[in-house]
């Protein structure tokens, strides 16, 4: 045995017992994990803090052995500077905090792309943006409104195990430039989440795969250079005959020709990400026209214009180096520690005093966390959140506030929030505070995600060739290089760029143009 997870009923109120519990645990053997619910979230939710305290317990062992493994690694070639690593959150940890942190970081290379996407975004003048990350498996969608993205208290693992702990509200679908096209019972075309992964891959890339993914329909169209493949070391050409075979038998029971067939797929996969991407939006009362669509990854690039025309986003930002945009957010990440704690009492029998004491709590553990971490910072910036309902109600609505305010101006912010998403308020039903939050963020010094160009460039782009790419039929497509698109610059669809670590789609019908941070900006005409 590696790990003990100590759960009790109220040690959300009173964590003595969970205390006392560890330290007999510890006393029997010093070198197991012990894990106490209330360490990992100190909120009533019984079930939910013990699958939290489960999720913990299981990573800590392991993750507490990779930050020691890579902590002795460094030291070994002699890297002096400090190590962080990404949270779920948004934030980082310093590395000799990792294993205690270990459910942390569950999801957090999501939340770096979202991280970054939502700083370049905002240094372009986009303040609120769909994020939206196609890579070999998945396709994750966020949002982000006011630079800030959208944070869940609860997030669903595999089997629908609840993680009680602040995530950024990342919804992942299979969906990726490996997923595999097949038909079902019924004969109904359908895409994913079945994946050919990275071995045996896509049947183009002459690993030994067999059946057709969203990157074999893209090469055989003729969105991707199967003269220069990216990152295939071992080949010089996508294997494009092999390709249209394997859709030529998945073309014969549908009556379609290979191309139709290899297009229908795309249509199938591109409207299965639209349809999540209205999840976040048009069914959460956001309209799609007041957000610019940030679209990164490998495969992301290929079909954002066609996830932008389906749902009607106005303009689509692509970054300088769509590929890699998650470790960017890992550069550009400040610290943060989210701290909660249940209260469940109605409003007007709390004083000010009260929930002064337990906001002070809160702020003097995370300013002692960011101490802790011993990562230089420029600034400690510290914020206030309170969960409050009306009473008899199961779920409450987060309210920000401050320190010092009084009852009656949390009731005016509560009421004020509630009546802002719902339309009204439910007028004299006293209202409960359910719970305290408190987040402690270390601001790192900050460096441009992508430096403006000093000189701009004027008129159109120069294409460095053409290629039979299929719209609908097949046009002949000027291809551009990313490297050579300077500031300034605009050319319009249909039209492909390549670069190193992607390709890009224009569909006709669009406009693009170079920002001066280097972004690629597309509209629709």
């Amino acid at each position: 045995m590696q790990a003990v997870v100590i759960s009790f009923l109220h040690a959300y109120a009173n964590p003595g017992h969970e205390l006392r519990a560890k330290e007999i645990f510890l006393a029997t053997k010093a070198d197991w994990q012990v894990v106490a619910s209330h360490e990992v979230v100190r909120e009533y939710y019984e079930f939910e803090r013990t699958s939290t305290a489960v999720v913990q317990g299981y990573l800590q062992p392991l993750v507490s052995r990779y930050a020691d493994n890579l902590t002795a690694k460094l030291a070994a070639r002699k890297f002096a500077r400090q190590t962080l690593v990404m949270q779920s959150n948004g934030g980082l940890v310093p590395l000799p905090q990792l294993g205690g942190r270990a459910a942390n970081i569950v999801r957090s290379g999501p939340a770096a792309g979202v991280m970054a996407a939502a700083r370049i975004a905002g240094e372009a003048g986009f303040r609120s943006v769909i994020t939206a990350d196609m890579g070999g498996t998945s396709y994750d969608v966020a949002v982000v409104i006011d630079e800030r993205p959208n944070i869940a208290e609860t997030t669903d693992l595999d089997f629908r195990v609840p993680l009680r702990l602040p995530m950024i509200d990342v919804h992942t679908i299979g969906a990726g430039g490996g997923s595999i096209a097949y038909l079902d019972r019924g004969g109904i075309l359908q895409v994913g989440p079945r994946s050919a992964g990275a071995v045996p891959g896509p049947i183009c890339f002459g690993r030994g795969g067999t059946e057709p993914t969203v990157t074999d329909c893209d090469a055989v169209l003729g969105r991707i250079n199967a003269d220069n493949p990216i990152g295939l070391k071992h080949l010089k050409r996508l294997d494009i005959g092999a390709a249209r075979e394997a859709l030529g038998k998945l073309a014969k029971p549908l009556g379609l020709g290979i191309e139709q067939t290899a297009e229908a797929v795309l249509t199938v996969v591109d409207h299965v990400m639209a349809r999540r991407t209205r999840l976040l939006t048009i069914e959460q009362g956001l309209d799609p026209r007041d957000f610019a669509l940030v679209i990164f990854g490998g495969a992301g690039p290929l079909h954002g214009a066609a996830i932008m025309r389906e749902v009607g986003i106005r303009t689509m930002l692509l970054p300088p180096h769509p590929g890699v945009l998650c470790a960017l957010g890992c550069a550009v990440a400040d610290l943060r520690y989210d701290l909660s704690r249940t209260i469940e009492r109605p409003l007007a029998d709390l004083g000010t005093a009260d929930i002064d004491g337990i906001l002070a709590e809160q702020r003097r553990q995370g300013l002692d966390l960011l101490t802790q971490s011993g990562v230089g910072i420029e600034q400690r910036i510290v914020t206030h959140a309170a969960n409050m309902s009306y009473l008899g109600q199961i779920h409450s609505l987060r309210v920000p506030v401050e320190a010092g305010w009084s009852t009656g101006r949390l009731q005016q912010a509560f009421e004020d929030a509630y009546r802002k998403e719902n339309g009204a308020t439910l007028g004299d039903i006293p209202i409960a505070l359910v719970g305290l939050t408190t987040a402690a963020i270390g601001i790192r010094r900050k460096h441009d995600a992508g430096a403006a160009a000093a000189i701009q460039s004027r008129g159109k782009a120069t294409a460095s060739g053409h290629r039979e790419v299929w719209f609908g039929g097949w046009i002949s497509t000027p291809i551009y290089d990313r490297t050579k698109l300077t500031p300034g610059m605009r050319f319009a669809g249909p039209a492909i760029i390549e670069q190193a670590d992607t390709t890009t789609v224009i569909e006709p019908g669009m406009t693009a143009r170079v920002d001066p941070f280097s972004n690629v900006l597309v509209e629709v005409a």
